[in-house]
């Protein structure tokens, strides 16, 4: 590398699992590239989910960003294609150390437009201390819901996500048809599902994200068990949580078991980035399985690299969150990344939370599910 000292900006999402483990990447990076300063800025999750990232690349040399932009990146060229610039046997290594399909999320085009350093779907959490037995059924979930222990967060991007996962486990994929979300005979099941559970559920869950029902979960005693929600190892490391989570397999429906909608976070370089070469040399650094399984981990971050989520050291710091919910990670449903569908995402989940807490006609919110898909296309 030159000598001259070298700036990047990176953004990511405000949460330890999101900043502090990337800085304490950048600040190691930075000791071993003394002339490379690498800050990262950060922004609220619903930010992260919403912000375009053609805008995000204008302003930042390195995102963290969610896979459903991955068609979009791939139509428009605003953040370069990793496998150009990074080594082979190294690109290699993370197909084959994926985490269930989190490699493959960002991939389009016969492209990886960025790395999946973070691995996530809806997964169960328990407090043991108030919840010995767990649900293993949908029927028990909505009988234990009943008494008021059961927290999901409720915000519509995550109602939309646990729809997605219903018609999964019912045998049939979201958005694979051209004019219609999904089946009316599963669509209808899953809505009429979500409203039996979801009528139990308490209002102030509908205002939450996932960190918002964790954090009730460990600052107070009244929710003992969240079904489905993106797992936070954070909550079962010791000194992060007041209450520490133990983290589980979910809930079946017909002995399936449910198959949530995969999440996680990939790195991805700008188009506009000045310094190419360097930046993907600290994005290798970043997601390498050593870095991945010990600085990142230790520093609050949630691996995507396979190697990370078996390492024995990872698991006994984290109750054995990973090793507990990798089948699930395995069989999760990955979301759809046609050019269109943030569209969709964006305004799909509002019907059926409302549908949730209040109830309707399931046949009406079908309707605008696919009237919104039908635009999406378009």
């Amino acid at each position: 590398m030159s000598q001259k000292n070298i700036t990047l900006k990176g953004i990511t999402w405000d949460h330890s699992r999101g900043f502090t483990s990337a800085v304490a990447t950048a600040q190691r990076f930075h000791e071993l590239h003394p002339n490379v300063e690498i800050v990262w800025e950060k922004r609220s999750l619903q930010a992260f989910a919403d912000e375009p990232i053609n805008e995000l690349a204008k302003r930042y040399d390195l995102l963290i960003i969610d896979h459903p932009w991955a068609g979009f990146a791939a139509r428009t060229g605003v953040i370069v294609p990793l496998d150009e610039h990074l080594p082979e046997a190294f690109m290699a290594d993370l197909a084959e150390n994926t985490v269930g399909k989190s490699h493959e999320s960002y991939g389009y085009n016969n492209h990886q437009w960025a790395l999946a350093i973070d691995a996530a779907t809806p997964v169960a959490a328990s407090r043991p201390d108030l919840l010995p037995e767990l649900p293993t059924t949908w029927e028990d979930l909505v009988n234990l819901a009943k008494e008021g222990k059961v927290a999901i967060p409720g915000i519509p991007q995550d109602t939309l996500m646990s729809f997605y996962m219903v018609c999964s486990t019912l045998g049939e994929d979201v958005c694979k048809s051209e004019d219609k979300v999904i089946s009316d005979e599963v669509g209808l099941k899953a809505l009429e599902m979500l409203r039996n559970l979801g009528q139990y559920i308490d209002a102030a869950c509908y205002d939450m994200n996932p960190i918002k029902v964790y954090e009730a979960m460990t600052l107070g005693d009244k929710y003992a068990y969240s079904p489905f929600a993106y797992g936070y190892a954070n909550y079962s490391k010791r000194g992060y949580a007041n209450k520490l989570l133990k983290f589980h397999d979910m809930v079946a429906i017909n002995n399936q078991k449910l198959i949530s909608t995969l999440g996680g976070t990939g790195l991805a370089i700008s188009s506009d980035c000045k310094h190419k070469d360097i930046a993907a040399k600290y994005v290798e650094y970043f997601a390498a399985p050593l870095t991945q399984s010990t600085l990142f981990f230790d520093n609050g971050g949630q691996p995507g690299h396979r190697k990370a989520w078996e390492d024995t050291y990872v698991n006994f710091n984290s109750m054995d969150c990973f090793k507990d919910t990798l089948p699930a990670l395995d069989r999760a449903f990955l979301r759809p990344r046609y050019h269109g569908h943030m569209f969709f995402q964006d305004n799909a989940g509002a019907p059926i939370r409302e549908f949730m807490m209040n109830g309707g006609d399931a046949k009406e919110v079908l309707h605008t599910l696919n009237t919104l898909y039908k635009q999406s296309k378009k």
